[in-house]
């Protein structure tokens, strides 16, 4: 099977779709503080996230200007969050609301029924895309579904170039939102987007060269950090991490990785990896972490977002044949 296929199949979403782009996630937990008390009304510009990596983003802009909150629990799967009265109080309360609007509509809801006046959705902050469901296609077979065909893929965090244009936007909101402060948060916001350049080029250079192009995952997170460095993503099951995939889904990834060269099925650390480890065992693979990043727990490998991306880069080369 030729890459150039693959790499063909991939489609582009324009960015006159991202305002319609309504299938994207807010992810997971915030190493900050939840908890109602360091929540709204401090003498700091007070910033509710919704998961993780808004909220990393957030801490690293804001600075010792920002209390930053978020409105996902340590651990919780972020696909799962429901919105408590106490956290619509904490919304009410707040300066800024910093979301990814689209995947869970009850912060979507929320973030629209607050008085809040700085709202920041990190959708209309980049271009989104639609990398056409879990798999790609072979010449002979059918595509996708209409449904997997316009699905927007949330994960744009997970390449470091669209997270920065998203940091670089976050920043402006800020600036606006608190001009006493504005000069800091420009020169935070340079120094994060100098950061996250500096971890592309590390990617860039890290799988340039590798044995195989396409690794399998647990869910599709990774279609953006693949299309970015050249590489094809197999996910077992779709964007969202709790769906099953069908018996015939299992049989093609099986000859795939024949066919691939396939060495490793990646699994994460907040969702089970029950499926990613049958799959390993029938097809005799190897099994890893490969951590979407949608929250930092005790279980990751790395306490903020670089080290963590630094984790899977390790974690793709080892599998990819990096040489």
């Amino acid at each position: 099977m030729k890459m150039s296929v693959m790499n063909v199949r991939r489609r582009l979403i324009s960015a006159t779709a991202v305002s319609a782009a309504t299938a994207l996630g807010l992810g997971a937990l915030s190493a900050c503080s939840s908890d109602s008390a360091a929540s709204g009304n401090t003498d700091k510009f007070d910033v509710v996230a919704s998961f993780y990596p808004m909220a990393f983003l957030a801490e690293q802009i804001g600075g010792d200007h920002a209390n930053v909150t978020s409105l996902t629990e340590p651990g919780q799967e972020p696909h799962d969050l429901e919105i408590s009265t106490r956290q619509r109080a904490q919304l009410e309360e707040a300066d800024a609301a910093l979301y990814l609007k689209g995947l869970q509509p009850a912060v979507d809801e929320a973030v629209s029924q607050t008085g809040i006046k700085t709202k920041i959705d990190a959708a209309a902050l980049t271009t989104l895309e639609d990398h056409g469901g879990t798999e790609h296609a072979h010449e002979g077979e059918e595509g996708h579904s209409e449904e997997e065909e316009h699905a927007r893929d949330p994960h744009i965090w997970l390449d470091p170039v669209k997270y920065a244009e998203v940091a670089q936007g976050v920043g402006k909101a800020f600036e606006k939102a608190d001009p006493d402060h504005a000069a800091d948060y420009k020169k935070n916001t340079a120094a994060l987007v100098q950061k996250l350049n500096g971890l592309n080029s590390t990617f860039e250079n890290g799988l340039k060269d590798t044995k195989t192009k396409v690794f399998f995952t647990n869910h599709a997170a990774f279609g953006y950090l693949a299309e970015r460095y050249g590489l094809t993503q197999e996910a077992i099951s779709g964007l969202d991490p709790e769906s099953e995939p069908s018996a015939a889904r299992v049989r093609e990834l099986q000859q795939e990785a024949r066919a691939d060269g396939v060495t490793t099925v990646f699994y994460e650390t907040l969702v089970s990896d029950k499926t990613a480890r049958t799959l390993a065992r029938d097809a005799k693979l190897k099994t890893d972490v490969l951590d979407p990043l949608e929250g930092i727990t005790d279980k990751s490998r790395g306490d903020d977002y670089f080290q963590v991306m630094e984790a899977n880069l390790k974690a793709l080369q080892a599998a990819l044949g990096a040489k």
